[in-house]
């Protein structure tokens, strides 16, 4: 249980932008969705095993007060975790104990209602992706370096030039940079669209094997598989 519940906190709350997500289990599959409280991000994730005990549909809000919970000395190693439920059979949260039983805390579930008020159905009717390639470690320190350097600027635009993907900081009448994401890739980008560059960085710093995808239609998509869950982080474009 503790496992799947730091990779969910750090693949969703630690991102600095959403602090609430829905679980929708079955005896199948369990999924989870959240999304940035400014609408940047949209995540879509399955575990890669279905969680026996979360049958359901509820919402896991103040992710930042589980996170505490879970890395808590007394909770670290030999603690309980256990599941509660209201008299109608309904998940209502989780208790943990420390190894001797001295030590507790509970941490209560959002009802189904609430939740589903707070993060209605989302629609996403997947693009055409244009450009796919598998994000490097070499790349994605470049992308950090980067946003240091032109720290004045909050997005940036990807474009392909000559068949390799760039990304592009600032325009001829301000200070700029940019670097070749990925050669070769294969597709085309025309569009001037801009790209959140704390949110992009924050998901490819994330633990996991990456994938990167961008539709010249205005979408992108980064698929995180962190081992246990699949996630999927898609960012509606913004024009400049």
């Amino acid at each position: 249980m503790r496992d799947y519940l730091l990779d969910l906190v750090q693949h969703t709350h630690d991102l600095g932008c959403i602090d609430l997500v829905k679980i929708t289990g079955t005896d199948a599959t369990t999924a989870i969705n959240g999304l940035a409280e400014d609408k940047s991000v949209v995540v879509e994730a399955q575990f890669h095993n279905p969680v026996p005990a979360f049958i359901g549909t509820f919402g896991m809000p103040n992710l930042s007060k589980l996170k505490i919970l879970l890395n808590l000395q007394e909770y670290r190693e030999k603690a309980t975790i256990t599941l509660t439920k209201k008299a109608t059979g309904e998940l209502d949260g989780l208790n943990f104990d420390n190894a001797s039983g001295d030590f507790t805390n509970s941490y209560r579930f959002m009802t189904t209602t609430v939740v589903n008020e707070k993060l209605k159905t989302l629609t996403f009717n997947t693009p055409t992706w244009h450009v796919e390639f598998a994000p490097t470690a070499a790349a994605i320190q470049k992308l950090r370096m980067q946003a240091q350097a032109n720290a004045e600027h909050n997005h940036f635009q990807a474009k392909t030039e000559n068949g390799d993907l760039k990304f592009f900081f600032g325009d001829h009448s301000t200070h700029a940079g940019s670097f070749v994401v990925h050669s070769a890739v294969g597709g085309q980008l025309k569009r001037a669209w801009s790209w959140p560059v704390i949110q992009v960085l924050s998901i490819l710093s994330l633990t996991g094997d990456k994938t990167m995808r961008i539709s010249d239609d205005g979408a992108m998509q980064i698929t995180v598989d962190s081992g246990i869950a699949v996630y999927n982080y898609i960012l509606p474009a913004q024009t400049k």
